[in-house]
C-alpha cells in the first residue's frame, strides 16, 4: 500500500521518517520495521528499508549506472545480484536511456528517478520518500506519481508531502500528524465520509425568494440555510443539515411537489485539504483549553 504522512510544519514528519530509517535515534519509545527493532537490530531494519530524503543527496559526478552499482555494493549485494538489480531498477524507473549520463547533467525529474532507483536497488519491504515531488514541474510530477503507484503494488511506500492533492490521488491511507501525535488515520475516502456526515447541499431553484425562505424554515432537518440570487428566476440555496442527514432526496421531492424548477442539486465533497484543516484546527482548539 501507499501511506501518506501529513502534518503542519514542525509536526514531526521528517523526524518520524529519520527515526524509521535509522538516521536519528529516538529519545524514548519503540519502533519496529518488519518485526525488527530499529535501535537494537538496525542492520536488519536497513536491509528492509529504502529511503529517499527530501534533498535527495546524489553523487553528481558519477554516471547513473555507475552510481547505482556503487550504491548496490554498499548495501551488500553480490556482483551478480548487483548487475541484475541495477538493470531491473533502471527499467522500473525509466533510466535505461540515460544510464551513461552524468547525474549532474540530468533534469530534476530524472534525478528524482535516480533517487528512487537507489532506494529500490536492494528490494526493500518498505520505501520511505520524503517530499518526492518537490521542485518538479507538472509533467515530472505526473511521471513520478505514476512510478510511485506502480511501486505501491509490490512494496509498502511511506510518503511525506506538503502537496495535499498529490497525496489524495496517490495514497491508499493517510496519517495526519501534529506535535508527534496521530490525529487521524484512514483512507482518504473514509476520512471524507466522516467529514460529510452533515455535508452541505446546494440547490439552484427557480421559485419566489420568500417562498424558498419559508420552505426551509419549515424543514426540521435543515439547521442553517442561505438563499442568494444567481441569474434570472433562479436562487442558490445552500442548506446545512442536521448530522447524518442527506437532504438531496427531500429537496427534490419538495421542488417537484411545488412545481418549481430545479437546475442543480449537489452535495459538497470535502477535499483532503478540508479534512487536514478541520482535524488540525480541532486539535489546536482542544490544546488551548
Amino acid at each position: 500500500e501507499i501511506v501518506g504522512l501529513l502534518g503542519p510544519n514542525g509536526a514531526g514528519k521528517s523526524t518520524t521518517m529519520r527515526i524509521l530509517s535509522g538516521f536519528l535515534p529516538a529519545s524514548s519509545g519503540t519502533v519496529r520495521v518488519a518485526g525488527f527493532d530499529v535501535f537494537t537490530q538496525a542492520d536488519e531494519v536497513r536491509r528492509r528499508i529504502g529511503y529517499m530524503p527530501e534533498n535527495n543527496p546524489l553523487h553528481r559526478d558519477m554516471r547513473v549506472k555507475e552510481y547505482l552499482r556503487f550504491r548496490a555494493r554498499l548495501k551488500g549485494l553480490s556482483l551478480a545480484r548487483t548487475r541484475d538489480r541495477v538493470d531491473t531498477v533502471m527499467r522500473q524507473c525509466g533510466l535505461v536511456d540515460v544510464h551513461r549520463k552524468m547525474i549532474a547533467h540530468l533534469s530534476k525529474g530524472y534525478q528524482q528517478r535516480v533517487g528512487l532507483a537507489d532506494a529500490l536497488v536492494h528490494e526493500p519491504d518498505l520505501i520511505i520518500l520524503d517530499e518526492p515531488t518537490i521542485g518538479l514541474d507538472p509533467n515530472q510530477i505526473r511521471s513520478v506519481r505514476q512510478l510511485i503507484k506502480e511501486l505501491g503494488q509490490r512494496h509498502t511506500v511511506l510518503i511525506s508531502s506538503h502537496i495535499l492533492p498529490e497525496v489524495e490521488v496517490t495514497c491508499n491511507r493517510v496519517l495526519i500528524l501534529q506535535q508527534g501525535k496521530i490525529l487521524a488515520a484512514d483512507s482518504p475516502e473514509q476520512l471524507r465520509a466522516k467529514m460529510s456526515k452533515s455535508g452541505q447541499v446546494v440547490a439552484e431553484i427557480a421559485a419566489p425568494f420568500e417562498a424558498l425562505k419559508a420552505c426551509w424554515d419549515e424543514v426540521p432537518e435543515v439547521e442553517h440555510y442561505d438563499v442568494s440570487p444567481v441569474d434570472g428566476d433562479f436562487f442558490r440555496c445552500a442548506l446545512t443539515p442536521r448530522e447524518g442527514v442527506d437532504l438531496r432526496r427531500q429537496v427534490f421531492e419538495i421542488v417537484r411537489s411545488r412545481g418549481w424548477e430545479l437546475r442543480e442539486l449537489t452535495r459538497s465533497r470535502h477535499s483532503l485539504e478540508d479534512i487536514f484543516v478541520a482535524v488540525t484546527a480541532t486539535s489546536r482548539e482542544e490544546e488551548s483549553f
